[in-house]
């Protein structure tokens, strides 16, 4: 019997030996147990990395379907709390037209202030606040010479979606394989009060050049393929056609826990970017 946990599909055997290193190893906590599985198992990333946070997810739904039991944990972790600073508060209204502006910048958020940050802005001003981004992730300042205009976030792809998967023509192996060569433009913010003429389409067609990039450096291989859901009734995702991405359609609102059938989730259009004319052979797919 197999079963699919953080897009791995585990093998009866693979849980039984998971449930043995628990019974074998009591003292473990959550953490380490995720961290050993990974090795027992080698489940790693493409870069190398443990897929240890994969895998405590992988495992506390293993414990839901009663095929583990796990710990109990450490501590219980307190609510992340975002606290809106002066730092993100409005600044002056932005009117000049895109090509009126100072050239842009991007800037790579690192760790520490520069992402505390970042989470503060997203949180602030964008409708789906902030959430931490899955897997490998790129995200981004945008300036107007030394004015503050917009926020970027890439994170990994959907594990699905019928209209990208029939677009690019591979297998289910194929995917599972490949997906990592897809990023997904989780989150973009123009700040509320930069109000400048097709800046939204200029940042999009300078991220398309500037993203694989920054991501083969700093995780070792280059995207093919960028995605995106925008919500319908809050958009028309007028800026990606502008910056000529690809519209594929929309999501049955089904959400990735959501009962087949019923809509759980509001109802995005995917938007798709190919960054090589190559992509679907570099995908696998059998053209």
């Amino acid at each position: 019997m197999m079963r699919r946990y953080s897009g791995r599909d585990f093998t009866s055997q693979e849980i039984a030996l998971i449930r043995e290193l628990i019974a074998k190893k009591p003292e473990y906590t959550r953490a380490e147990l995720s961290r050993q599985v990974c090795e027992l198992l080698h489940w790693y990333k493409i870069d190398g990395g443990s897929k240890a946070m994969s895998c405590r997810v992988a495992m506390l739904r293993m414990q839901d379907d009663d095929l583990i039991q796990l710990p109990a944990p450490t501590r219980k972790r307190p609510e992340a709390r975002i606290r809106f600073t002066a730092a993100t508060d409005p600044e002056q209204v932005l009117t000049a037209a895109v090509h009126e502006l100072p050239q842009l910048q991007f800037h790579n958020v690192r760790k520490g202030k520069q992402s505390s940050l970042w989470n503060e802005y997203i949180h602030r001003y964008h409708y789906l606040g902030y959430k931490t981004l899955p897997g490998a992730q790129m995200r981004y300042f945008i300036t107007a010479g030394d004015q503050l205009v917009a926020l970027l976030g890439f994170g990994a792809s959907a594990w699905q979606c019928a209209s990208r998967d029939n677009y690019i023509g591979w297998s289910h192996e194929q995917r599972k394989q490949n997906l990592h060569l897809i990023i997904n433009n989780a989150r973009f913010l123009i700040l509320p009060w930069v109000q400048s003429k097709n800046l939204a389409s200029k940042i999009l067609a300078s991220a398309s050049r500037k993203v694989p990039d920054d991501w083969q450096l700093r995780y070792g291989y280059r995207p093919v393929l960028m995605e995106t859901f925008v919500e319908k009734e809050r958009f028309t995702g007028t800026c990606y056609k502008a910056a000529n991405w690809l519209y594929m359609g929309e999501t049955k609102g089904r959400g990735k826990l959501g009962p087949a059938g019923k809509q759980s989730v509001p109802i995005k259009g995917l938007w798709l970017y190919p960054l090589t004319r190559g992509f679907r052979q570099t995908l696998g797919a059998d053209l």
